[in-house]
């Protein structure tokens, strides 16, 4: 039982020391190796049978982050040992610069973090209020970026980013430090890039010259980058690396999805429980800002901010003007199902040249699909036709598609010849493998034709009444197949998919279009006349 005023200053110390570890959901076992002390020390220490050193409590402060409130216990233990009134203590007495763990002198003093969706592009932005405590000048400062299509089914996720990599020339990463008159860009160095992950240097120099952050000095580090929607999934995480004495976490979304936002955070020792503190929206115009901030986040500390759309069925949306069934906006629907988007053009009433040059030869739809290796990619061929077959029976619950429909492995942003077509009537679907057009008729019609990755528009096409086709099956065997009027068409659609080219290719530049809400649907119209019949 504590007898003095050293002893009960201890005792509050271990008493406020113990409620802070349970707090952080930490074992004194990970306490202490964040510290660097020995398990034991830590047990003794809330245990009462050791008193706390100025250096414990240093270090057990910038661990725990606990605003000073471990500190200020500290400074009360000190004063009672050397027989000062702890009532001669002011209360809010800074704590001097602070032990930080080795290999870094970095204390992030505020870090904001904002992420907006627009036309088809996740852009973050990143900006951290940084102070030098340590004894070293700082030179370079690591970032990471990580993307994940498919939260919640990583073999998928998995899948698609191995054969869809994130590309460190798509990110169009900017990086800069300082502020006003202390303004400066900052090169940057790749550390490891990986399919979906990437840590990248950012360093305190650029073409001018250094500026290293010396210690005791304070700056602010603001980087940028953008992802596309093909290769984002709806989530944003920040994880705490550094000491940080605040976090604010802001997603600028599109009010017309009607999102819904909420969060999760985990720690080392904790299972992954909701955020501890309200996420506050507000509109600015047609945009809803999710706003979610926290203080003296605990270090390795994650926190995961996730949304849907109720105006859709999941994310991520590509929002587009026109409506499909219920009134409700299909474009995002499809693209929720993954569907990759085609940029769309400023016009209501573009022409097929204005639409095609929305985007570069780089875009994913604008590139020849990888033949597969059958039989020896057999395996990987089944898995991308299955994602395919399952992708067209979520489209088929968010539209009906009474002329049958298509869908090629690049609109879902894989590389590969492969392509799923559905029948008119909800027929098996039936399976291209490698196609090829052999054959086809010299006689042609014109039908209006949609697609799937720019389902605003309509467009008149002239294609071919039939068409032969060599195409393989997973063992490898080779098939031709002979394909009539609509179903031509289709499979023609499709087949142009996987040599980088879209319908409006087969449109002279000028054109027009017409909007989806000026389009009226109805079947396409043959002559019933045999076509053997016909000269070709």
């Amino acid at each position: 039982m504590a007898t003095s005023g050293a002893d009960r200053a201890a005792e509050a110390f271990a008493s406020e020391l113990a409620r802070w570890r349970l707090d952080r959901g930490m074992s004194k076992k990970q306490l202490a190796g964040l510290m660097g002390f020995d398990p034991s020390y830590v047990s003794h220490i809330e245990g009462r049978r050791h008193r706390p050193t100025e250096d414990f409590a240093r270090r057990a402060e910038a661990v725990l982050a606990t605003a000073g409130a471990l500190w200020q216990r500290f400074q009360e233990y000190e004063e009672a040992r050397h027989g000062r009134s702890a009532a001669l203590i002011a209360r809010d007495s800074p704590m001097p610069p602070q032990w930080l763990p080795p290999g870094t002198g970095l204390v992030v003093e505020h870090e904001e973090a904002l992420l907006t969706y627009r036309d088809g592009q996740y852009v973050t932005t990143v900006r951290r209020s940084l102070y030098n405590a340590g004894v070293d000048p700082v030179s370079r400062y690591l970032i990471r970026v990580a993307v994940d299509r498919f939260p919640g089914d990583p073999q998928r996720s998995n899948r698609h980013h191995r054969e869809h990599p994130l590309e460190l020339a798509e990110l169009e990463l900017q990086a800069s430090c300082g502020d006003g008159s202390a303004y400066e860009r900052m090169h940057w160095r790749v550390k490891q890039d990986r399919d979906a992950f990437k840590e990248i240097w950012l360093l305190f120099e650029n073409e001018d010259g250094r500026f290293p952050l010396y210690p005791g000095e304070r700056t602010a580090v603001t980087y940028s980058y953008r992802v596309g929607e093909g290769k984002w999934g709806s989530w944003f995480q920040r994880a705490v690396r550094l000491p940080t004495r605040r976090m604010t976490v802001r997603i600028d979304l599109p009010q017309a999805l009607d999102p819904q936002v909420w969060g999760v955070e985990t720690s080392m020792s904790a299972e992954e429980t909701p955020l501890r503190t309200l996420i506050e929206k507000q509109m600015e115009g047609d945009r809803a800002i999710f706003t979610w901030t926290t203080d003296n986040p605990s270090l390795n500390a994650r926190f995961r901010l996730q949304w849907r759309f109720r105006a859709v069925s999941s994310a991520p949306p590509a929002l587009h003007l026109p409506t499909g069934v219920e009134g409700r906006p299909l474009a995002p629907r499809l693209a929720s199902v993954g569907v990759v988007q085609w940029p769309p053009p400023g016009q209501r009433e573009p022409t097929a040249g204005q639409l095609r040059a929305t985007a570069n030869g780089g875009h994913p739809l604008r590139t020849r699909a990888r033949r597969l290796e059958l039989p020896d990619e057999e395996e990987q061929a089944r898995l991308i036709v299955a994602d395919l077959t399952v992708a067209l029976e979520e489209i088929g619950r968010l539209h009906p598609f009474n002329k049958g429909m298509g869908l090629a492995a690049p609109q879902l942003g894989v590389d590969a010849a492969a392509a799923v077509i559905r029948q008119p009537g909800r027929g098996e679907p039936f399976v291209l493998l490698n196609p090829v057009i052999v054959e086809e008729s010299r006689e042609a019609d014109e039908q209006p034709e949609g697609c799937l990755s720019y389902f605003d528009f309509r467009g008149w096409v002239r294609r071919p009444l039939r068409i032969v086709i060599e195409h393989q099956r997973f063992d490898g065997g080779r098939v031709v197949s002979t394909f009539e009027r609509g179903l031509a068409r289709l499979v023609g659609h499709e087949v142009d998919h996987l040599a980088g080219r879209l319908y409006v290719d087969r449109m002279p530049l000028d054109s027009p279009l017409i909007p989806l809400a000026d389009y009226s649907s109805g079947p396409w119209v043959y002559d019933q006349q045999p076509l053997e019949q016909r000269a070709w």
